[in-house]
């Protein structure tokens, strides 16, 4: 089976969220959940009475890219499917304060990978 993939590290995207698209994503066909995710962003559909349009729009522009992959690789874009779409807390990332001796608030950092094979 050949397979293609693509990824994102430092996404400042919660990872909460992330979890529950990639656990909507997984298995779905490419064109499908592309219209699902640009759905999700439009409002017209919910998960659960929740939209999640941050994680959308980034989660979308990596499936473009997993697609841009394809492409390059010479394999058939109707046949594609999603074979994995996880997701994992990233590095800690501290966002700055005025004053040195006060910290900063962690800030959410996700990495993102998306495996796209052919049927």
């Amino acid at each position: 089976m050949k397979t293609v993939s693509a990824e994102l590290i430092g996404a400042r995207i919660s990872l909460k969220h992330s979890i529950i698209l990639c656990k909507k994503l997984k298995g779905m066909k490419l064109n499908k959940a592309k219209r699902f995710l640009q759905n999700l962003i439009d409002k017209k559909e919910s998960i659960n009475g929740k939209y999640y349009t941050k994680a959308s729009r980034i989660l979308l522009k990596l499936l473009e890219s997993g697609e841009a992959n394809a492409t390059q690789k010479n394999l058939n874009i109707e046949k594609l499917y999603i074979l994995l779409a996880k997701a994992d807390k990233g590095r800690k990332f501290i966002r700055p304060k005025s004053r040195f001796k006060f910290r900063g608030r962690e800030a959410k950092v996700t990495n993102l990978k998306i495996i796209l094979g052919e049927r």
